[in-house]
This record gives C-alpha cells, sequence and structure tokens, in this order.
C-alpha cells in the first residue's frame, strides 16, 4: 500500500482561515525518528510517490508526507493567481508549525528531521532558522536560496508548456486546483517583485547538522546554491551528484537514500 492510500486531512487556521492540509503517515514504530518530507514547487503528497516509503525502510524512521497549502488535495490559501512573495516564509514559518501542532508532534522534546525538495528545501531552510531547536536533522535537496536567471528560464519554459500541451491536464491527477496551483506558483517565480526573494540571511540560524544533495545538470539551480549555505553552514555536508538534475530522489535514488541514511546514522537520535 502507498502512502496516498492512506492520505487524511488535518485543519489548521491562518489568516482566518480554516484550511484543510492533506497528509499522510508511514510508521515505522512509535518511537522511532521522525522525517517530515517538504515537496517541490509543482509538487504533492502523491507526486512522492514510493521514495518515502523506500527512505524509511531505509532508515528505520517513520515519514510525514503533506501537500501543502493549494496542492494536492490541500485547501488554497492565497488569492488566485496572485501569491504574495513571501509564500515560502509563510509556510515555513507559520503554516508548517501549525500542522504540526495539529498533528500531536511535540517538536520540543522530539525534534523531526526535515527532508525538502527544491521549494520545500527552501521551506526547510527558513523552518530551520526559525525554529533552530526543533530539529534534529536537516536534508535539502535541490534548494533554492536566491532568485537565478536559470531558474527563471526553465520555469518561463515550463509556462510555455502549459500553454502549449496536456501539461495541466497530468497535473490535475495529482492537484484538486491544478490551475491556481501552477499558475500561483509559476507567475510568482517569474514576477518582477520575486526577483529580490534570498534567504541568504537567514542561514547563519541554523544550529542542526544538514545535508544537501544537487545534481551537476540541475535545470532549476546551479551549484551556486549550495555554496552560499555551506558558507553560512561550515558544518553542512555536500552531495552532488554526477549527471542528475532537479530531481535526485527520483532520478538516483539508490544514491540519495544511501547519502541520506548516512547522514541520519550519524545524528544523535
Amino acid at each position: 500500500m502507498s502512502s496516498s492510500d492512506s492520505a487524511q486531512l488535518a485543519e489548521i487556521n491562518y489568516g482566518g482561515k480554516v484550511l484543510e492540509i492533506e497528509y499522510a503517515w508511514i510508521s515505522r514504530g512509535a518511537n522511532a525518528p521522525l522525517i517530515v518530507f517538504l515537496h517541490e514547487g509543482l509538487g504533492s503528497l502523491r507526486m512522492w510517490r514510493n521514495f518515502p516509503t523506500l527512505l524509511c525502510a531505509a532508515t528505520g524512521c517513520r515519514g510525514l508526507i503533506y501537500s501543502r497549502s493549494g496542492y494536492g488535495a490541500s485547501s488554497p490559501i492565497w488569492p488566485r493567481h496572485a501569491w504574495p512573495t513571501h509564500f515560502m516564509h509563510a509556510e515555513g514559518t507559520q503554516l508548517l508549525p501549525r500542522l504540526l501542532d495539529a498533528l500531536g508532534i511535540d517538536t520540543k522534546s522530539n525534534p523531526p528531521i526535515l527532508f525538502g525538495h527544491s521549494d520545500g528545501a527552501s521551506i526547510a531552510l527558513i523552518y530551520a532558522s526559525a525554529f533552530p531547536d526543533r530539529l534534529a536533522g536537516l536534508i535539502v535537496e535541490a534548494p533554492h536560496v536566491l532568485v537565478e536567471e536559470l531558474t527563471v528560464t526553465s520555469i518561463a519554459a515550463v509556462k510555455q508548456k502549459a500553454t502549449e500541451t496536456d501539461l495541466l491536464t497530468k497535473l490535475g491527477k495529482y492537484h484538486r486546483n491544478v490551475d491556481e496551483t501552477f499558475w500561483g506558483w509559476a507567475n510568482v517565480w517569474l514576477s518582477t517583485e520575486f526577483r529580490g526573494w534570498n534567504i541568504e540571511a537567514l542561514l547563519g540560524d541554523l544550529l542542526c547538522p544538514a545535508l544537501a544533495i544537487q545534481g551537476d545538470q540541475d535545470e532549476y539551480g546551479t551549484l551556486l546554491q549550495l555554496k552560499l549555505i555551506k558558507s553560512a553552514v561550515p558544518g553542512l555536508q555536500i552531495q552532488i551528484l554526477t549527471g542528475c538534475g532537479h530531481s535526485p530522489h527520483n532520478a538516483q535514488s539508490t544514491a540519495v537514500i544511501a547519502a541520506t541514511t548516512t547522514f541520519i546514522e550519524s545524528l544523535a537520535l
């Protein structure tokens, strides 16, 4: 049974709204360390496929997968096609903590491990900077620390593809509000205001052990992203995968699981 077969909805309050957030557990024992998975910019709970299950099996950890607001079966929060430039900060400092509270996860006594991919990796970094004592470890895969021209060019190409092909129909299998999800994400990343988005100043607040993974052929970001994190987090462990693009956990899952397992085994859990 896949994690998506047991998906549920949790309620959280934000901005005067009651939001339903889609989530699923991967259970390996009540006392096992917890990995929380944060998906990419067009991802969702179901788009992780079986990677979280495989990683939890390899590490002996429990897992929590969820779809961020507006993704998957989760309630949309931002105005249609008009996401704010601070959407990732809101996710990391407000929405994720409220979800963890709603699910009864005591991050003070049992801090989790975050595994974030792309936008999810940036949100994980933001959470780690805001709550440095509430994390046991941090794994960021293809993170964004600032907006690069390569990122903008690639997202513009995806936006063009959405107008010329059945991309949105395909994504609609994974998102209840696919139109709002896609155009909200694409338009905010391509907006003039978002060009100045930058979280470098937050990185110095990270206290927990961290691992960064990126493919050397990532079409959405260069290795500058890892260099910037490393400069602020001297203890950062880095895994660069040769011949790999933006989704290492799909393209080279064995290598990602091996690196992540070694990292988690090194933590004092």
